[in-house]
C-alpha cells in the first residue's frame, strides 16, 4: 500500500468494510500484537467456560427433576 491512501481505499483493497476497520481499531488500537493475541485467547477461553457452565446448569436442572420424581 502506498502512503497517503485513505482508510476506505485500503479497506477496499483488503476486502473489509471500513466499519470493521474502525471497530477493530477501537477494540485493539494501542495494543501490541502479543496483547491482542492474549486478549483473543482469553475471549475464546471465556466463551468455552460459559458453555461448560450452561451445560452444568442444564445437567443440574435435569437431575433435580429426576430426583423429585417429575420425569
Amino acid at each position: 500500500f502506498s502512503q497517503g491512501m485513505c482508510v476506505e481505499d485500503v479497506c477496499r483493497e483488503l476486502g473489509i468494510a471500513s466499519n470493521t476497520y474502525y471497530r477493530w481499531k477501537k477494540k485493539y488500537g494501542g495494543m501490541e500484537v502479543g496483547q491482542a493475541k492474549r486478549l483473543k485467547e482469553l475471549e475464546q477461553e471465556n466463551s468455552r467456560l460459559k458453555k461448560l457452565v450452561a451445560e452444568q446448569a442444564l445437567d443440574n436442572a435435569m437431575l433435580k427433576e429426576i430426583a423429585s420424581g417429575n420425569f
